[in-house]
């Protein structure tokens, strides 16, 4: 094969590659409803003053600084956002090794209190390297068989519900699935 043809053949190789990426960025995963025990990091409450209002659902969480929205029911006028870290480890001769982390947000009912904790709903965000080394089982989350699942993803970064989130049946479990069942999670 000469110089040219071999050329001509990378070219249309990475044309291929390119265009399955977008493919693949453009296409949103429904979440698999797998149960999952909350992580316990330190965890920081930020209140949200003003939901923006929408038609169809009435409020919607939206998140400029990593590129989602999350539409929400009327219920959820007033939630808060709770933030904290997934991390990431690997399996050592002397333990687990923290290899990766990164941010959690968890979108969090407005009735939710110490004494009746209610279920959130948990958003974890990946850099597209991470996601792709934890498909790769270069690293895992947690002690579960499954990783976590894709509720969509940007040019930056993939959102991800924790495998087993609800593993508990905490009250308004039932509410979250239904709200996750519709696939709310817009990336941008």
């Amino acid at each position: 094969m000469n110089t040219t043809n071999k050329i001509v053949t990378v070219l249309v190789v990475a044309a291929i590659a390119v265009a399955t990426m977008v493919i693949a960025l453009n296409i949103q995963n429904g979440p698999a409803m797998q149960p999952q025990p909350s992580p316990t990091p330190t965890a920081s409450v930020t209140p949200i003053s003003s939901p923006t209002p929408t038609p169809a659902t009435g409020v919607e969480y939206r998140n400029t600084e990593y590129g989602f929205s999350f539409p929400l029911p009327e219920s959820w006028r007033g939630h808060t956002i709770v933030e904290e870290t997934w991390q990431g480890a690997t399996s050592t001769d002397s333990g687990e090794k923290v290899v990766e982390h990164g941010p959690q947000l968890s979108i969090r009912h407005p009735l939710w209190t110490d004494e009746n904790p209610r279920q959130d709903i948990p958003i974890m965000i990946f850099t597209l390297a991470q996601w792709d080394a934890l498909q790769q089982d270069k690293f895992h989350i947690g002690a579960a068989p499954i990783g976590p699942s894709e509720l969509g993803r940007n040019a930056t970064y993939v959102f991800a519900l924790p495998a087993r989130y609800n593993y508990a049946y905490p009250t308004g479990y039932e509410e979250v699935d239904q709200i996750l069942q519709s696939k709310p999670l817009h990336a941008f």
